[in-house]
C-alpha cells in the first residue's frame, strides 16, 4: 500500500486539505547555533554552511515565491550600485573604476538564472515535469559556483600582476566613494540573499548570496588598498587581494559542496534522522525502515516503509499515513512531500492468557 503526497495543491503551512489529491507542507525550524560572541563567532555565522540553519518560513508567502522576492530585489539593488558607480566613473574619468564597475555588473548578472529557475518553479508541476521545477534550482547554483571560481581565479591573478608589475592608483577619493557604495550596496544583498536562502533551505540562494558577500568584500579591500597608498604601503594592496583570494576559495568549498550534493540526491545526516524519527511520534506505527530523502529545489522529499498492525483496515492505515505525513511536515524542515509504503508486521502480538491484541 503505497500513499504519495506531494505539493501539487497548494495549501497554507500547517493545513491539510485532506480533501484533495495532494498535500503542501512548508515548515521551517528555528535551530539555535549557539555562535557566541566575539570576530571568530561573527566569521563562523557569518559563513555558516546552507544547512546549519533553518529558520522560520512566514505562513503566508510560498518559498518559492520567497526566493523570487529575493532575488528579484538583489538585482534591483546590484544594478542601482552599478549605475552609481557609472556616475562615479563618468565624473572621475578612471579607467581602473571602469573596469570594476563592468565586473560588478557582471556579477549581478549571475543572478538572472537564479530569477528564471524561481519563476519556474512557481509554475507548479506538469504532465511532463511530474516532479516540478526544482532542479532548475540546483543548475542555477552550478552556475553561481563557476562564477565564484572565476572571481577567484581573477582576484588572485591581480593581486599577483600587482605585485610583480605595481601601478598607481588614482582619483583616490573617488575610488573611496565608489567603494563605499560598492560594499554596501553587495553587503546588503547578501544579508537578504544568505537569510532568505536559510529560511527556505535554498543552497544556489545562499551561493548568490556568498558571492555577493565576495564582491563586497574586494569593495571594502579597496579602501584598505587606498589607505596604505596614503600611508606610503603600496603593498597592502596585492597583500589584501591575496587574503581575499584565500576567503573565495574557503567559499567557493562551501558553496560548491552544497550545491554538487543537492544534484547528485545528496542529504544532509540530521535531517534523514528526522524524517526516521517523525513518524514513530504516530500512534499506530510500529516502525520505520528503508527511508531515503533528497532535495529538489529547496523542498525535501522522502520515500519511506512504516511498519503498521497487519490487521488494520484499509482506512485505518490511511488514517496513519495521513498522521505520518503531518508528523514529517512538522519535524523535517523545508518538507515538500513523501511517498509512505504501508508494510504489514509481521506477528501478532497476544497477552499472556493468548488473547490477540
Amino acid at each position: 500500500m503505497h500513499h504519495h503526497h506531494g505539493d501539487e495543491n497548494v495549501v497554507p503551512a500547517g493545513r491539510h486539505d485532506h480533501g484533495a489529491a495532494g498535500h503542501d507542507h512548508d515548515h521551517g525550524h528555528v535551530h539555535d547555533q549557539g555562535h557566541g560572541s566575539g570576530i571568530l563567532a561573527w566569521f563562523k555565522h557569518t559563513f555558516a554552511h546552507s544547512h546549519d540553519i533553518h529558520e522560520k518560513v512566514d505562513d503566508v508567502m510560498e518559498s518559492h515565491e520567497r526566493g523570487f522576492w529575493a532575488t528579484k530585489w538583489a538585482l534591483v539593488s546590484l544594478g542601482l550600485t552599478s549605475l552609481i558607480q557609472i556616475i562615479i566613473v563618468w565624473f572621475s574619468g578612471s579607467t581602473a573604476l571602469f573596469a570594476d564597475t563592468i565586473h560588478n555588473l557582471g556579477d549581478g548578472a549571475n543572478s538572472i538564472p537564479l530569477l528564471i529557475a524561481f519563476a519556474f518553479q512557481r509554475r507548479g508541476r506538469s504532465r511532463r515535469f511530474t516532479y516540478g521545477y526544482g532542479r532548475t534550482e540546483d543548475l542555477a547554483g552550478i552556475l553561481i559556483v563557476v562564477s565564484i571560481a572565476v572571481s577567484a581565479a581573477v582576484a588572485g591573478y591581480e593581486s599577483i600582476r600587482k605585485i610583480i608589475d605595481p601601478q598607481p592608483i588614482e582619483y583616490l577619493w573617488w575610488v573611496v566613494v565608489a567603494a563605499i557604495a560598492g560594499f554596501i550596496g553587495n553587503e546588503g544583498v547578501a544579508i537578504l540573499q544568505i537569510r532568505t536562502g536559510r529560511q527556505i533551505g535554498s543552497a544556489a540562494l545562499i551561493a548568490d548570496g556568498q558571492h555577493a558577500r565576495i564582491d563586497g568584500f574586494t569593495s571594502l579591500a579597496v579602501l584598505i588598498a587606498v589607505g596604505g597608498v596614503a600611508l606610503g604601503v603600496p603593498i597592502l594592496d596585492p597583500v589584501i587581494g591575496l587574503l581575499i583570494t584565500a576567503t573565495i576559495l574557503f567559499i567557493l568549498k562551501d558553496a560548491g559542496t552544497a550545491v554538487f550534493r543537492r544534484l547528485l540526491d545528496g542529504i544532509e545526516p540530521e535531517i534523514l534522522a528526522k524524517v526516521e524519527r517523525a513518524p514513530l511520534h504516530v500512534a499506530g506505527v510500529q516502525e520505520v525502515h528503508e527511508a531515503r530523502a533528497r532535495w529538489l529545489g529547496h523542498k525535501v522529499h522522502a520515500d519511506l516503509h512504516v511498519t503498521v498492525d497487519r490487521r488494520l483496515s484499509i482506512d485505518e492505515a490511511h488514517i496513519i499515513t495521513e498522521r505520518v505525513q503531518t508528523a514529517l511536515a512538522d519535524h523535517v524542515p523545508a518538507f515538500g512531500g513523501a511517498i509512505i509504503h504501508i508494510c504489514p508486521c509481521s506477528h501478532v502480538e497476544t497477552t499472556p492468557s493468548g488473547a490477540m491484541v
